[in-house]
């Protein structure tokens, strides 16, 4: 066997780093994907807002000004991303376990309904906020929780799926939102000096410490919720728990031939799932309005789903694909305003995102995107340095 020359060892130097390259570029494909579907939506966006009559070039200027204009507006974008992170990250990771969980919009309403209910009492204003402030955003937790983990105790008590029961629920709980915060006959939760139904305000004790003074706030609510994806990122690829969940995901009953507790992850994962919705719901109650009413998670749980299959399910890429979601909520006025618009456009271009994320064919097809099978650049090395 000859020896390496210097040559020879930069040669294998340059290969080992292009081989890391192009592996670490494959594993971005599904990455490309997304971005492609984006580029997509914007195109198909732009014909029809030609067809109305309107320059797609003005329409989009005004939509870019109105996410990222200036600081005030940027900050705002964020503010109004922070709920989409936890209802993504709820669809997310139970879809890790192979579960659907449709649910995100009733556990971003049970979570908000418990944290406003919390952050009236009483006795809340005579706490500080080193104390009030956990408390909230607990109860918030604790009620997503509860309402997430229910359709998973009935998914292995009665083998009742988790998209009908979960859907149900999701009626169940506006509707009892509805009449606990609106009955003034006899008065549960509605306060009684507001003229539109709505709880009482908290308490200022309980209010989420503000990052930027914009419009919505940007509260500490981002950093709580973005830290909370990398800990999840964390626990999915780091951990037991990880692997149990990823397991089961993948083969049920394998994992339970391998000694796995299947039901105790199916119900351990819905109820985390409905605790990263209720801390959203929790962290927009204490950082945003101050108060809660049914129409505040409007549609928050399914525009979770359309993020989660944006991002892939990936934990990480949630935070980007919910700061675009949000971002173009909040720019959406200023493109009505100044291109004379409906301001619908925008929910159009989400929906056109969707639809080519959910059909990847499409758009592997014409971007020619290869599928994510085996990698071709995973050659055997063994004796390369030989």
């Amino acid at each position: 066997m000859r020896q390496l020359s210097k040559t020879d060892l930069g040669i294998t130097g340059v290969s080992g780093q292009l081989h890391r390259f192009l592996t670490q570029a494959w594993r971005l494909q599904p990455l490309y994907v997304s971005l492609y579907a984006i580029l997509l939506s914007f195109l198909i966006g732009g014909i029809l807002i030609s067809v109305i009559g309107v320059n797609p070039l003005t329409a989009y200027w005004a939509l870019l000004r109105g996410m990222v204009g200036d600081g005030n507006k940027l900050a705002g974008s964020l503010a109004r991303s922070v709920p989409f992170i936890g209802s993504a990250l709820a669809l997310a990771f139970a879809f890790r376990a192979g579960l659907f969980n449709i649910g995100a919009e009733g556990q971003l309403l049970a979570g908000g309904l418990t944290a406003a209910y919390v952050g009236a009492l009483s006795w809340m204003g005579n706490l500080p906020g080193i104390l009030t402030i956990p408390l909230i955003l607990m109860a918030g937790t604790l009620g997503g929780a509860i309402w997430g983990g229910i359709p998973g105790v009935l998914r292995t008590k009665t083998g009742a799926h988790e998209v009908i029961s979960t859907i149900m629920l999701n009626s169940v709980v506006l509707f009892v939102a509805r009449w606990m915060v609106g009955s003034r006959d006899p008065v549960v939760l509605r306060d009684t000096e507001s003229t539109v139904p709505r709880t009482k305000t908290i308490s200022d004790t309980a209010v989420l410490p503000e990052l930027v003074d914009s419009l919505p706030t940007l509260h500490f609510g981002l950093l709580a919720l973005t830290g909370l994806c990398f800990v999840v990122a964390f626990i999915n690829n780091r951990t037991s728990l990880g692997f149990e969940i990823q397991t089961v995901g993948l083969n049920p009953h394998a994992a339970h031939y391998a000694g796995m507790n299947v039901h105790r992850v199916i119900v351990l994962t819905m109820a985390a799932s409905g605790a990263f919705a209720g801390l959203a719901a929790a962290s927009e109650i204490s950082g945003t309005s101050g108060y809660f009413q049914p129409g505040t998670f409007f549609l928050m749980g399914f525009d979770g789903i359309a993020i989660a299959l944006l991002a892939r399910t990936q934990p990480i890429a949630i935070i980007a694909a919910s700061l675009l979601w949000g971002s173009m909520l909040s720019g959406a006025p200023l493109m009505q305003q100044e291109a004379n618009m409906s301001i619908d456009v925008v929910r159009i271009i989400q929906a056109l995102v969707l639809l080519f994320v959910a059909a990847d064919a499409m758009v592997r097809y014409l971007f020619k995107v290869r599928k994510q099978d085996q990698s071709p650049f995973q050659a055997n090395t063994i004796g390369a340095t030989l």
